[in-house]
């Protein structure tokens, strides 16, 4: 073993250098389910800048200072506070907001978000078959327009009572609201379980179709110039 070690010295450090960049300072994260539809589809592989908010210690979720603040609209990936589970979703109110949702529409400091209709939409859920589903662009206080989705026909959270957020902690929901086990059913996300914010879609292949690659998807900006 030691023989064997010794001469791969060069590739073993090269994966523990490798391993120190994908926990500390840049990760790729492949989107496995349909909760953040329209805009990240199963099988994109997006890039995650785990630098935009923490420095950690390496191979660890240790946090060893902030480098910024998550911004109201940003598409983050953290670690469930339920069972740890890695997610993806965008962030929907601050610490110190106060928020509420009334029949699928959110307010947030007294100020009711705009909706208006993109289009329809239909998709495939699990025990339920194919839906159809309406897309709309939603505006949010401070935040950049961005697209949800709605599926009436889906059993789901569509109100919820007025909330303050608790300071370091932060309201997660998917954008296929509908559809996306997030801060209605896990909880409100504590600032050390955030890994980094998801800044664009490396490759893209139709994972639930014919594993075709979806080039027109890949290099492209979750943050579109609006």
């Amino acid at each position: 073993m030691k023989n064997w070690a010794r001469a791969n010295k060069g590739f073993l450090l090269f994966l523990m250098l490798f391993g120190i960049f994908r926990t500390a300072i840049a990760d790729w994260n492949p989107i496995p389910s349909a909760s953040m539809h329209p805009n990240l589809l199963e099988g994109d592989v997006v890039f995650v800048n785990r630098l935009a908010y923490n420095v950690k210690l390496p191979l660890t979720d240790v946090v060893l200072g902030t480098t910024g603040e998550p911004r109201r609209g940003d598409i983050v990936t953290f670690s469930s506070p339920k069972d740890g589970t890695r997610l993806i979703k965008r962030v929907i109110a601050l610490p110190g907001d106060r928020v509420e949702m009334r029949n699928e529409q959110l307010i947030i400091n007294g100020q009711p978000a705009g909706y208006a209709a993109q289009g329809e939409a239909t998709e495939t859920v699990k025990g339920l078959g194919q839906l159809d589903a309406l897309r709309l662009n939603e505006s949010i206080a401070d935040a950049r327009a961005h697209s949800i989705q709605l599926m009436p026909q889906v059993q789901a959270r569509r109100d919820f009572a007025p909330l303050t957020v608790p300071p370091g902690e932060y309201m997660m929901l998917g954008d296929n609201r509908d559809n996306s086990a997030d801060s209605r059913y896990i909880g409100l996300v504590p600032r050390a379980l955030l890994i980094g914010r998801a800044e664009r879609v490396l490759a893209s292949a139709d994972i639930t179709g014919n594993w075709h690659p979806r080039t027109e998807r890949f290099g492209m900006s979750l943050y579109p110039a609006p």
